[in-house]
C-alpha cells in the first residue's frame, strides 16, 4: 500500500512521518483485517492522507472504518498541533452490548488504551451505540445494532523532533480490531 498526499509537495517533515506511517500499514496485518487508501479530504487542511479499513469474518464485513491524517504547517485552532489524526470505527455487536449503558465508557477505553504508545495531545470523540429493527420489505429476523467510535486527535513528534504515524495507525487498527472483537496478535479465540 502506497500513501498519497493531497497535494503531493508536502513539507519534508510530513512526508517523512508518512513513510513511517506506510512502513507501520503491513504490521497492522491480522487474519480478516484489511487496509487500502482511499481519496483524502482535500479542503480540511493543505495537506492529507487516508487509510480505510475492513474486517471480515467470512465474507461478511463486521467492521469498517477509516483513518485521516491532516496536515497544516500553520496548525488549526483547536489542534494544539500541525498534525490531526481523524479516526472513525463501526462494528457489529449483540444485542445484549449494545444495550449496556456502559458500552459508550468501554468503547472510549478501547481508543485510549489503543493510543497510549502513541504521542498525542487533545483527543476527543463521541461513543454511539445503535439499534435498528427493520420492517415491512426490509423485515430482517433480528435487530441489528452497531457501535460507532469517532474521535480525533493531535499527533505530537518525539524527542529526536520526528512524527510516527506509524504507531497512530497501529494504535487505530488496534481500535478497530477490539471494535469488531478480533482476538490480539498472537491469541487464538476459543470457540
Amino acid at each position: 500500500m502506497t500513501v498519497q498526499l493531497e497535494p503531493p509537495a508536502a513539507p519534508e517533515a510530513f512526508r517523512l512521518a508518512l513513510v513511517s506511517l506506510h512502513a507501520a500499514a503491513a504490521g497492522c496485518a491480522r487474519p480478516g483485517l484489511e487496509l487500502h487508501e482511499v481519496p483524502a479530504p482535500r479542503k480540511l487542511a493543505p495537506y492529507s492522507a487516508a487509510i480505510a479499513a475492513e474486517v471480515l469474518r467470512g465474507d461478511e464485513e463486521v467492521a469498517s472504518g477509516r483513518f485521516v491524517v491532516l496536515h497544516d504547517p500553520a496548525g488549526q485552532d483547536g489542534w494544539k498541533g500541525d498534525t490531526r489524526i481523524v479516526a472513525f470505527v463501526s462494528a457489529e455487536v449483540e444485542p445484549e452490548m449494545a444495550a449496556d449503558p456502559a458500552l459508550g465508557a468501554v468503547g472510549w477505553s478501547w481508543l485510549t488504551d489503543s493510543l497510549a504508545q502513541a504521542p498525542h495531545t487533545a483527543a476527543g470523540g463521541t461513543v454511539t451505540r445503535t439499534s435498528s429493527t427493520k420492517f415491512g420489505s426490509l423485515a430482517a429476523p433480528e435487530e441489528a445494532c452497531e457501535v460507532e467510535v469517532r474521535a480525533s486527535w493531535t499527533a505530537v513528534a518525539g524527542p529526536d523532533g520526528s512524527m510516527d504515524l506509524g504507531l497512530h495507525l497501529r494504535a487505530w487498527c488496534d481500535l478497530l480490531a477490539a471494535t469488531a472483537g478480533l482476538p490480539p496478535p498472537g491469541v487464538t479465540a476459543l470457540r
